[in-house]
């Protein structure tokens, strides 16, 4: 496929970074193997960058630019974990249609809008390529003459480049940018094409670094990916401030979920689950929990509280919904889930009609649960009420029910909070895990390649 040259319409081992001395800040999201790096020169930021609680500040240096090709069928919690981590860190990232339009469908039907085609960055220079996996997104962005011409040149400038779960495999792989490295390049992908890759370079590690190339394994391990890429272009220091704002797991909080006034959720067909959302929703929570829920083969509805399907998450993406609020209250949900972001669960809690959606679920004694700053939401709405919970450390002082210190996930009875972020994927298989079984949470976590608690 060459790509149309359109006009733009518009707790294992903690993470270690460029420093040759290992710091525990952040423990990576899966431990079946640790990251991997081989004979990588230290990268250090050129320039001082000072964080907020939301995104680092930096100087009047331009801002590094970063290249995230999507095309349909791309893995969306892959894709979204890398612009959204990538942004925090002050990174000026363009995302790429590979397809016809702007609009493409990721590989588990979340509808994503790019910022411009792929024919439009030709010309560019990027500090950093990134691309997401997922089927058959990964043999779009191989089929892509222009991505490939853009990629081949920034390898050979020897610029920073990476690739996560099938595209180190399904893209790089074909295009023969490895083929052209130093024979003890190494790389890793997802574990369903690590045939794929030559024996010689394969290595089963969630993260490996050989010079400017980067891979990873999968979903479970985009975050690792994701401020691995960070280090590479602002430094140390960046990464693991952007990781403690992630709420990346420590050695003290690995895998913590408390559960009280445990009930079986039981239901009677397919799960129908509700995802409202509003401009100014954190994409991360709404992507990680719409993909993991449909790969565990729950009915998902993402609803608009908007005007417009198409809403303008907290960093920036440009997400389309299912169907609008008003449409979606036509339907009874077994469970509705809201995610979080300050500026749309204030949106979401004035919408008067997902309002009146939220006190029926409470009062027919259905399930419900929030994260990160949503339970506010909950909480304003006397759905709390008697029950424990947790919530984004930013807002969790303003809930007045009994808050569970040090928990990542909590559920109480029908009632389930997390933290938010990083906590999203642990979350997300809590809920496959309530709804199904625990062996159908632990089949969804081996294919994110993310390791399920035991019990």
């Amino acid at each position: 496929m060459d790509c149309l040259s359109l006009s733009p319409l518009l707790s294992p081992p903690s993470l270690s970074f460029s420093s040759s001395t290992k710091t525990p800040f952040l423990v990576a999201l899966t431990s079946a193997s640790t990251r991997s790096k081989t004979s990588t020169p230290k990268r250090s930021s050129k320039f001082t960058k000072t964080l907020s609680p939301t995104t680092p500040t930096t100087t009047s240096l331009p801002p590094k630019k970063v290249l995230v090709p999507i095309g349909h069928g791309t893995e969306e919690m892959e894709a979204v974990i890398l612009v959204d981590v990538l942004r925090r860190a002050g990174a000026n990232v363009v995302v790429a249609s590979v397809e016809p339009q702007l609009e493409i469908e990721a590989s588990s039907r979340t509808r994503l809008v790019a910022d411009t085609f792929i024919s439009t960055c030709s010309d560019e220079i990027f500090d950093l390529i990134a691309l997401p996996g997922g089927m058959p997104g990964a043999a779009r962005l191989r089929d892509c003459e222009i991505l490939r011409k853009i990629t081949s040149k920034h390898a050979e400038e020897k610029r920073p480049y990476g690739a996560i779960c099938a595209a180190p495999a399904v893209t790089l792989q074909p295009w023969g940018l490895v083929k052209r490295k130093h024979f003890l390049c190494k790389m890793t992908c997802h574990p369903a094409f690590m045939d794929k890759i030559p024996t010689f370079r394969a290595i089963k590690s969630n993260l490996q670094v050989s010079g400017e190339l980067t891979t990873s394994r999968g979903p479970g391990t985009a975050f690792e990916f994701a401020l691995a890429l960070v280090d590479q272009l602002f430094g140390e220091s960046v990464a693991r401030e952007i990781g403690e704002i992630l709420l990346m797991r420590t050695t003290d909080d690995n895998y913590k979920r408390e559960e009280f006034n445990g009930v079986e959720w039981s239901v009677d067909n397919r799960p129908h689950v509700l995802v409202p959302v509003a401009n100014g929703s954190e994409e991360i929570e709404v992507v990680t929990v719409v993909d993991i829920l449909r790969r565990a083969k729950v009915d998902v509805v993402v609803a608009s509280v908007e005007k417009s399907l198409q809403i303008l998450a907290s960093r920036g993406i440009k997400l389309i919904a299912d169907r609008s609020i008003e449409n979606a209250a036509e339907s009874i949900y077994d469970l509705i889930i809201l995610p979080g972001g300050v500026a749309g669960s204030e949106r979401l809690h004035k919408s008067k009609v997902l309002k009146k959606i939220l006190k029926e679920q409470g009062s027919s004694g259905r399930m419900y649960g929030a994260i990160c700053s949503s339970p506010t939401i909950l909480h304003r709405q006397g759905l709390l009420k008697g029950k424990r919970a947790t919530a984004h450390p930013s807002v969790v002082s303003n809930l007045t029910n009994e808050v569970v210190e040090g928990a990542r996930v909590v559920i109480d009875g029908k009632l389930i909070t997390s933290k938010g972020l990083a906590t999203a994927i642990e979350f997300s298989l809590a809920i496959v895990g309530k709804l199904f079984s625990h062996a159908r949470a632990k089949s969804v976590a081996e294919g994110l390649v993310f390791e399920y608690p035991k019990s």
